[in-house]
Formats: C-alpha cells, structure tokens, sequence
C-alpha cells in the first residue's frame, strides 16, 4: 500500500475529500494536495457541493472537471491519466463512505498506481451530532431512491423499520439520480420527492407483505415493524430533515412525514428517522420543530 504521508508524489491518485459543502470546510491539506496535482476530477453523482461553491473551489485549486458514474466504476481513463501524472479525484463529504471509492483504491493499488486518500468532513457524522441524537444509538443507514420506470426498492423502509424495532436512529441519505444511470444531469430528491418515494415503498410492501421471507428472528423483527410502519398514519411517522450542513444555508427541521411533503428543503437534504429518544435527544430534537 502507499505511503500516505509521500507529499513529493509526482504520478498517481489522490481521493480528497472536501467536505459536505463549502470551501471554507474542506482542509487545508485537501485544497493543498488538489492544487499540486496535475488534473482534477470532480465526482459528480454520488453527492453535490453547490454551483457557487464549486466555482470558488476552481478559483482556488486550478481547472475541475466533472466525471459521472461511468468514469469512475470503469477508472481505465483515470488510471491511464494516473501512471504519469498527478490525479486528483474530488469527492464530496470523505472519500471512503461510498464502497464505489474504496474499490477505486483497491484497484488502484492492484494496478501498482500510488493512491492516497485525503479524508474530509462527512454527512455521517456532522448530522449526528448537529441534531442532538446518540451517535452510539444509529443503525444501518440508508438511501431513499426515486422510482424507475413504476419500479421501485422497499430496502430502505425495510432498514427504517429494522433499525426502529432494535432501536436505533436511522440516517437516510436521498437520491440525486432519476435515471439511475450516474450519468446524466444529477435532480437532488427534495422532501417532497422523498415522501412520493416513502408512498409507493408503502403501498409495495401492503401488497406484497406476504411474500417476505422469514429465514430469522431479525426477519420477523422487521416484518412486525413494517406492519406497524406502514400502517400507521403519516403524521405519526416523526423525522428530521437536515438540509445544507455545514454550509451557511443549514437548516434542521423536526417534523412528521405528513409535513415534510410541504417543506422546501434545501439544495442538498437527508432525513433522520429517530428510533426511541432519551430525556435529553428529545430535548435536543424539540429545537428544531418549525412554529407554523
């Protein structure tokens, strides 16, 4: 494996994280090492830094260009680009959180090209510790999707529901992709668009509950919770919607699922859906509700 600490590098691939949205928060080693190298590539569908931001990045460091799902998943381009020269792969939040960027290191460590990774801020843990929840007390986490053509996945309600029964909080991160492909104009799912997604996840799993299968206690578990999730009413369903972090524009809002569908949301959102909550979390998650 590279050494990571090797700053007189000349050839390879550096996965720098630059945080979840600004400039001012990615570290200075990021903008450092993104400045040395010889091309920038920004990762573009798995999360976004806003327009402004990212003009002001490119201002700082030199020319970006934006790179889509294909170019990252098939890296022959930037492994090409990486044996002579200095390649720079921007990635939003920390490098490591998506297992897309820790097969790109793996392969690019297979294929003898020097990798180093520059970690930065991720969503994972600023949410957690933004709106007063337990980071001990979090379960799997998840990804709402938009429907694909009248299709659409009922896993992330099935880890909402599992993570709920064991109580554990659960972070639901939300789609930028209506396509699915990772390769055309990225649409960031707004609350709105994330209780469509909850709807028709809810009315596939009414209709096919009987076709789960139950191989082990942890199946009936969830199986009993999403009975009662997807039977109760909307605005019973409490969550929190984290918009922006880390940027000038954050906002957290506690709210139900019955109102989210009526909140703007920001540029970037993700949702937390608290399990059971201590005296003080509670305390922590009433800030945050919205006087109407």
């Amino acid at each position: 494996m590279a050494d990571i600490q090797d700053s007189n590098q000349k050839t390879g691939l550096l996965l720098i994280g630059i945080g979840p949205g600004d400039v001012a928060l990615a570290t200075s080693e990021a903008l450092d090492a993104a400045k040395a190298a010889d091309y920038r590539r920004y990762e573009a569908y798995t999360a976004l830094w806003p327009e402004n931001q990212l003009a002001s990045l490119e201002k700082s460091v030199g020319k970006i260009t934006r790179v889509m799902r294909p170019e990252v998943e098939n890296p022959e381009e930037l492994f090409a680009l990486a044996r002579d020269n200095l390649v720079a792969l921007l990635i939003v939040g920390d490098p490591l959180q998506a297992t897309t960027h820790i097969d790109l290191q793996l392969q690019a460590e297979e294929s003898g090209i020097y990798c180093r990774v520059i970690h930065g801020i991720s969503i994972t843990g600023l949410v957690t510790g933004a709106i007063g929840l337990s980071n001990y007390k979090f379960g799997r986490q998840t990804t709402l999707t938009y429907p694909y053509s009248g299709w659409i996945a009922t896993s992330p309600l099935e880890v909402i529901a599992l993570n709920s029964a064991l109580g554990h909080h659960t972070l639901a991160l939300l789609d930028l992709d209506p396509t699915g492909a990772g390769t055309g104009q990225q649409k960031p799912m707004m609350p709105g668009d994330a209780v469509d997604s909850i709807k028709a996840m809810i009315d596939k799993v009414n209709n096919t509950i009987d076709e789960f299968p139950i191989e082990s206690p942890q199946d009936t578990i969830k199986l009993q919770s999403l009975k009662l999730m997807t039977s109760a009413p909307l605005s019973e369903v409490k969550v929190v919607l984290c918009s922006d972090m880390g940027t000038k524009q954050q906002s957290i809002i506690y709210t139900n699922l019955a109102d989210l569908a009526n909140v703007k949301g920001g540029a970037m959102n993700c949702l937390v859906f608290p399990a059971t909550t201590s005296d003080v979390e509670e305390k922590a998650l009433l800030r945050w509700i919205q006087e109407r």
